[in-house]
């Protein structure tokens, strides 16, 4: 049996390493591709899904508007804490109002209300509004319809409708102005933490969790929630009229159930939003006016909170 030489071993390792090297090219190649195909088709499996849910999101927001009645009851939701950037700010139902009181075929607008209340200027913005359109609009009437709870900025905004309904186990009330924190000054004596805080101005860093409260500041803010609460009991006097009941103190901060409500002057009658539509209205189509937020605008507001935290992060500054 005849052997290499050392020099045709080398020849014949030095002419197999090319090949060598081609094939892991061409396998490295070749996963590339494969991870591009499939990156490429998740992308456009993830943008049909996305698409999906926008053309599901429109069908069920346009559903509503198709009816062959000449009179329709317009519904608008306030559903959730009365804030902005949330689905019951002041932007969205007034938006929904509009649209509602705007439709050829409104017999009556419906608010359906199951809010624990929120910011004092959003509930007066959506306040002011229907007060507008009600003038706007004469012959259209706005009913208030309560489910579970209409409480504190809910019913100032409950306040300007025609006529409130609420089922008998709803709540109802809460006329009143809150301003709560926590106070940790003990906690950091008892750590050892010192505070430093620089500030321009006698009192910019009232109400401030780690420092003592002082007495001229608690007056000021008092008077400021007292004001406050004097604008809400002018609002819902201004709604309410004489339906009120005398005597009675239904601007303390309580809340009682629909029932209750009723005795006091605070709802009208009981009933739910169809029990209104066809007995009242007598239109028994019910069409929703609401502003419904949409996948994308979800998704952009989520982005935005957390690119805004980002940067108040990144600068560590406050307002």
């Amino acid at each position: 049996m005849s052997q290499l030489s050392s020099k045709d071993q080398d020849h014949t390792a030095g002419a197999g390493s090319p090949d060598l090297m081609q094939r892991f090219a061409f396998e490295a190649l070749r996963e590339q591709r494969s991870a591009r195909r499939w990156s490429i088709f998740f992308k456009l499996l993830f943008t049909g899904y996305l698409f999906a849910l926008l053309g599901i999101g429109w069908v069920n927001s346009s559903l509503g508007t198709l009816t062959s009645a000449d009179r329709i009851t317009a519904l608008v939701d306030l559903q959730g804490v009365i804030a902005p950037e949330m689905p019951a700010s002041a932007e969205n139902v007034i938006g929904s109002l509009r649209a509602a009181f705007e439709d050829k075929r409104t017999a009556a607008v419906l608010v359906r209300i199951n809010s624990p209340g929120g910011s004092p200027v959003q509930s007066g913005y959506i306040n002011d509004e229907i007060y507008r359109l009600k003038q706007k609009y004469p012959k259209i009437r706005l009913y208030a319809v309560i489910q579970d709870i209409c409480a504190s900025g809910a019913y100032y905004v409950a306040a300007a409708a025609d006529e409130i309904y609420a089922d008998k186990a709803s709540l109802v009330g809460s006329i009143g102005v809150r301003m709560d924190g926590f106070g940790f000054v003990d906690a950091l004596q008892k750590l050892g933490v010192e505070r430093r805080l620089l500030t321009a101005g006698e009192h910019k860093a009232f109400l401030d969790p780690f420092l003592p409260l002082q007495a001229v500041e608690v007056q000021h803010v008092e008077g400021l929630l007292g004001e406050i609460h004097q604008q809400f009991i002018q609002t819902v006097k201004k709604g309410r009229r004489d339906r009120l009941k005398p005597g009675v103190d239904l601007f303390n901060g309580l809340i009682w159930t629909g029932e209750r409500g009723l005795e006091l002057g605070l709802v009208d009658a009981l009933g739910s939003a169809g029990y209104v539509a066809r007995e009242i209205v007598q239109a028994p189509d019910i069409v929703d006016f609401t502003q419904h937020e949409g996948v994308i605008e979800k998704v952009g507001r989520r982005l935005g909170t957390q690119l805004g935290t980002g940067v108040r992060q990144a600068l560590g500054a406050q307002w």
